[in-house]
C-alpha cells in the first residue's frame, strides 16, 4: 500500500514539474541561436525567404537565426532532423506545397508529417502559369482548351519531373477541365523550357518565377496563372479560373511557412507564429520576396495546419486519379 502512495506521489510530482516546464521555457526562450532547416539548396527562393524573414526574427528574438541547408528528395533529410530535434522551439522546418507532396506520394517517410511536426506560420505564396511560345499557333486558354477537345491525346503539356507541384498542377488542371491531354515529365525547368521553344511541346507548366525572365524577354507567352486571382507581376493574364465552367473553382498556388518539433509548448508556437507574422508585415520584407516573385503571406498556426491538411488530401486524389506510383 506504501509503495502505491509512493508511485502516485511520484507520478504527481513528475505532472507538476512538467506543467511548470513549459510556462518557464516560455519565458525564457529564446535562450540559445534559432536554426531554420530548410530542404533546398542554397542561393533559392525557399533558401532566401528564410534568411529573409531569419533576419527580422533575430532582432526581434534577440537571438541569431542560422540557415542550415539540406535539400534531398522529398525534403526527407531535413524533416528528420528537425522531427527528432529538442521541442523547445529553437529549431524550425521551413515546410511547403513539396512538403505535402511528398506526404501524398511517399508509401513511408521517417516521420509523421501532420503528426511530428507543430505548424508556425506560412511565409508566402507564389504562383505557377500555363505557358506558350511566343508567336505560336495558340494564343489563349481558350484555345488550347479548344485544341485539347478538338485532338484528344494530342496536345502535349510540359512539366517538371513527376510528382512535383507543377506535374501534379497539370494532372489537375487536365481533369478538372475534362480534356484529354498529354502531361509529359521533364528532369527539371530548363529542360521544359527548352522542349518549348523548340516546338517539341504544345505548353508548359512551371512555377511562375524562373518563367518571367522567359517571359519578359518575349520568348515565352503566359496564357494563364493557376491561383485564385491573377498576380500582380502579370495584371493582364488572367487566372484559369476565368474560364468558368468546370474550371471555375480552379486554385493551384505553391507555398512555404515554417514548423517546429511536435510537443513544442504552445507559447513558444504563439511566440514564433507572432515573430514571423511581424516580419512579413514590414515593407522591405514584402519587397524582397516580392522581387522573386513571392507574395508574403503570414497565418496562424491553425490556419497553416489546415492548409497542409488540405493539400495532402488534394494531392492524394490527384495522384490516385493519375495513377502515378507511390514512391
Amino acid at each position: 500500500m506504501k509503495k502505491t502512495m509512493f508511485n502516485r506521489r511520484s507520478l504527481l510530482t513528475l505532472g507538476a514539474a512538467s506543467l511548470w516546464t513549459w510556462p518557464a521555457l516560455s519565458q525564457t526562450f529564446p535562450s540559445r541561436p534559432l536554426r531554420i532547416v530548410v530542404p533546398n539548396a542554397a542561393g533559392g527562393a525557399a533558401d532566401i525567404t528564410a534568411r529573409t524573414v531569419g533576419q527580422k526574427m533575430a532582432a526581434a528574438l534577440g537571438q541569431s537565426v542560422v540557415i542550415e541547408n539540406k535539400p534531398s528528395a522529398g525534403g526527407v533529410v531535413a524533416g528528420e532532423g528537425v522531427a527528432r530535434s529538442e521541442p523547445d522551439g529553437h529549431t524550425l522546418l521551413l515546410v511547403s506545397s513539396g512538403t505535402a507532396v511528398s506526404a501524398a506520394l511517399f508509401k513511408s517517410l521517417p516521420f509523421d508529417t501532420q503528426k511530428d511536426f507543430a505548424p508556425v506560420s506560412m511565409l508566402a505564396t507564389f504562383d505557377l502559369a500555363i505557358v506558350v511560345k511566343e508567336g505560336g499557333r495558340i494564343k489563349t486558354l481558350s484555345e488550347l482548351l479548344a485544341y485539347a477537345r478538338a485532338n484528344p491525346g494530342r496536345l502535349n503539356l510540359g512539366t517538371p519531373q513527376i510528382g512535383t507541384t507543377q506535374n501534379l498542377a497539370a494532372e489537375l488542371f487536365k481533369a478538372t477541365a475534362g480534356v484529354d491531354l498529354q502531361v509529359v515529365p521533364f528532369n527539371g525547368t530548363p529542360a521544359v523550357l527548352t522542349a518549348l521553344r523548340g516546338e517539341q511541346l504544345d505548353a508548359a507548366i512551371d512555377i511562375l518565377g524562373p518563367l518571367m525572365p522567359q517571359i519578359s524577354s518575349h520568348a515565352l507567352m503566359p496564357l494563364a496563372v493557376l491561383g485564385a486571382q491573377r498576380t500582380a507581376q502579370l495584371p493582364n493574364v488572367p487566372a484559369v479560373r476565368e474560364s468558368g465552367g468546370s474550371l471555375a473553382v480552379f486554385n493551384v498556388s505553391s507555398w512555404n511557412g515554417l514548423a517546429v518539433p511536435a510537443r513544442t509548448p504552445t507559447e513558444v508556437v504563439e511566440r514564433l507564429s507572432r515573430e514571423v507574422r511581424a516580419a512579413l508585415a514590414q515593407p522591405d520584407v514584402k519587397a524582397k520576396l516580392l522581387e522573386l516573385n513571392l507574395l508574403a503571406q503570414g497565418s496562424t498556426p491553425a490556419q497553416l495546419s489546415e492548409h497542409m491538411a488540405a493539400d495532402i488530401r488534394r494531392w492524394s486524389d490527384v495522384i490516385a486519379r493519375a495513377k502515378i506510383p507511390r514512391q
